[in-house]
């Protein structure tokens, strides 16, 4: 009976509390919005106006008399941009310097959301601490080609891994009372032709592939602004979409935030303002002659726009505001703090992929090694700056042999050869020819290291001059002549481990047939070197899990193989529909390269026991998956516990099967992990486009458990009735 009157009590309480919160919630809702409305009522029109277009490279006009500053945004993911001038040229500060955090695509080879929220709150803290109240990140676009210059800052071609790691980055960025733009929505996959290309696209594969992760972001993290796209969908610009601002985003998830165009991708006044852009952005200086600025004041002049709709544009400018500028107890931000740092080491350590380890030279034998040969221009080669778009003025940059040398440097001798020039010009269009770049007197230099060492540590792959924003790769064979050098090092040095530098998939086919051991790495941030080089010696076991799949030959990815990239005449057709990624590759039964989820370990992990809470499942109702996961190897390691579901006999084109759950967890060597998963039942639907309505279809669905989209180990049936 006490028990029981316990249970009452603690019930009551917490019924009693959520009702307060709510309370309060829906009071300072009322109170911001009356402050809004007040605000207005001061305006001028033409306050409103200004408003409402950029005034600078980074900034939009607040109204001094009324205590409004400007809106000032900063240049993501990478971290906080330098300060520049008109022109994008450098400031020249000496106060601008920042953390550089790992590109987006390691960030989601951790698998880690925890770690995604760290990476949103240190990268937050620093925009406070340099008065920035709009941060430009996080970007995820679905990988739909390998080829997309933005890959390396995007995160992965699956929207469920996208969604979990968005909406964590949103949530840790607007902890600090900075607004989080979300971007590019939507359907903005390649760079060719990007301010024009228009991208015919079926309801279903909007819905279920390229939206999810957006909505997931607005209505599970509340993300404050939105950037739109620069391509076209459908016929319509992202910054002028009717059905994707107005309809979907404004009115489907009820979002409350600004949507700023993309710089330069605005492309009318009336179209744009009617259909749901609020703030339009540039980086041209003449801003009295922007779509909303001149323009925009003659278009309400003449009826074209109503005055309503400008104030709905301000409402939301100023709501953004009072989140962030003029919110109550503004954290006072943090620059370059060690426990930056440390969130840095933590996401580059966890995003390192073990490929490949057949001699197990890995973790290195510290205690009996005596000289190592480091080849290649990536070891020396920092990753904050380079080619077109957001970078970072590092405070500092620990490279890969810096790395080395800190761990090992004073027991083991280290050699240094270049191995080959990483510098990079668009215009240089043999750069991926395989003998192109390739330099005699560099290889014998690195030869000759590689047989004076007991070890070779090669390092290739591509930087951040070749993999850029606004322009995609030709194709996917490693530049600068590299080919050449793995093969004249290996043939050197038997020992030979090759390390390989990219934010995107590379064709490493030759690589993983005739090298033993292959590690990949990214542009991993400002302690990229210390963390890589902990990998290597066994202080960190890797488990970082590729978040795309490689594809054996580019003609095998879905785009390519369907002749749908870039497209002809500004137009490409999404023939693959929901087949994205490992979707395509495991449907259509095409061995990949490498799969996507696949990393390996220093230690091995054994999958037992997969049960479910229930067997049958109504569509209100959550599956909950339980597996037994345990280290049978010598090493602690992390491991991401991956779960996949299929249906059997769907009416509908189904993928063979779709990510709806993961886990990482640590287990210390010898140990069982108990791993429960849940998947409500909903998220089972398929989006039909007749009805416009999410459907869960009855029947038997089975449930695939492992270690990667190809590695299952455990499976199990499920109904829904």
């Amino acid at each position: 009976m006490r028990t029981k009157f316990l249970q009452y009590f603690l019930g009551g309480v917490l019924l009693a509390v959520t009702f307060n919160n709510v309370q309060a919630q829906t009071k300072s809702s009322q109170q911001t919005e009356a402050k809004i409305a007040s605000i207005i009522k001061k305006l001028t029109f033409e306050e409103k106006i200004a408003m409402v277009h950029a005034n600078g490279l980074f900034s939009s006009a607040g109204v001094k008399r009324l205590g409004i500053p400007d809106l000032i945004s900063d240049d993501g993911p990478l971290g906080v941009r330098e300060d520049v001038v008109p022109g994008w040229g450098s400031a020249n500060l000496t106060t601008d310097s920042a953390t550089f955090f790992p590109n987006g695509s390691a960030l989601a080879a951790t698998w880690n959301p925890e770690l995604a929220y760290r990476y949103g709150h240190d990268m937050a803290e620093e925009a406070r601490a340099r008065k920035k109240m709009i941060m430009l990140a996080p970007a995820f676009n679905i990988a739909r080609t390998p080829l997309c210059g933005r890959t390396y800052e995007y995160y992965s071609e699956d929207p469920f891994l996208n969604s979990r790691l968005a909406v964590q980055s949103v949530k840790g960025i607007q902890s600090q009372h900075v607004a989080a733009c979300v971007k590019h929505f939507a359907v903005n996959n390649q760079e060719v032709e990007r301010g024009f290309v228009n991208v015919s696209i079926d309801e279903r594969a909007l819905r279920e592939i390229y939206l999810p992760a957006f909505k997931a972001t607005i209505t599970e993290g509340e993300a404050w602004t939105i950037m739109s796209a620069y391509n076209k969908i459908c016929g319509a610009y992202c910054s002028e979409n009717d059905y994707l601002l107005n309809k979907i985003l404004k009115g489907e998830w009820q979002f409350k935030g600004l949507v700023m165009s993309d710089w330069g991708g605005t492309h009318s006044t009336v179209d744009a303002a009617n259909h749901g852009l609020d703030l339009e952005m540039g980086s041209g200086e003449k801003y009295d002659q922007y779509y909303f600025a001149d323009p925009l004041l003659a278009a309400v002049k003449a009826g074209k726009v109503s005055t309503k709709v400008i104030d709905e544009k301000v409402h939301r400018i100023l709501w953004v505001m009072m989140q962030t500028s003029l919110s109550e107890n503004q954290p006072k931000g943090k620059l370059n703090t060690p426990e930056h740092s440390k969130t840095v080491y933590d996401i580059a350590s966890e995003s390192i992929v073990l490929l490949k380890n057949d001699k197990n030279l890995l973790p290195l034998n510290t205690s009996a090694l005596k000289s190592i040969a480091v080849i290649g221009d990536n070891a020396t080669r920092t990753f904050h700056l380079g080619g077109f778009g957001a970078g970072v003025k590092a405070k500092y940059e620990v490279t890969a042999l810096a790395g080395l040398q800190n761990r090992l440097g004073k027991t083991v001798n280290i050699k240094y050869a270049q191995g080959y020039s990483g510098v990079y010009k668009p215009s240089d269009k043999n750069v991926n020819d395989p003998t192109h770049g390739a330099d005699a007197a560099m290889i014998a230099e690195a030869v000759a290291a590689a047989k004076s060492s007991e070890m070779a540590i090669l390092f290739v792959g591509g930087n951040r001059d070749y993999e850029s924003e606004g322009r995609d790769r030709k194709d996917l064979s490693l530049p600068f002549g590299e080919q050449e050098l793995v093969d004249a090092v290996t043939a050197a040095n038997q020992n030979t481990i090759v390390v390989v530098v990219g934010g995107a998939p590379y064709d490493i086919g030759e690589i993983k047939k005739r090298n033993h051991t292959i590690v990949w790495s990214w542009y991993n941030g400002s302690e990229n070197g210390n963390a890589l080089a902990d990998v290597l010696i066994g202080k960190t076991n890797p488990s970082g899990k590729l978040p795309f799949t490689f594809p054996a030959q580019l003609k095998d990815s879905p785009a390519q193989a369907l002749n749908a990239y870039p497209g002809e005449n500004r137009q490409v057709d999404y023939k693959e529909g929901i087949l994205v990624g490992y979707r395509w590759f495991d449907t259509k039964k095409i061995e990949p390269l490498y799969c996507f989820g696949y990393g390996l370990s220093y230690t091995n992990f054994n999958y037992t026991g997969l049960s479910t809470n229930k067997n049958n499942y109504k569509s209100a109702e959550s599956i909950t998956a339980n597996v037994k996961v345990k280290n049978t190897g010598k090493y602690a390691g992390k491991e991401t516990v991956q779960l996949y579901i299929s249906k059997e006999g769907s009416k509908v084109e189904r993928a063979e099967k779709e990510l709806k759950a993961f886990k990482k967890v640590t287990i210390p060597a010898g140990e069982t992990a108990n791993i429960s998963l849940n998947i409500p039942v909903k998220d089972l639907a398929y989006y039909d486009v007749k009805t416009s309505k999410w459907v869960v279809e009855p029947g038997k669905y089975k449930i695939l458990v492992g270690t990667s989209s190809r590695e299952i180990s455990q499976t199990a049936t499920v109904t829904v009735d």
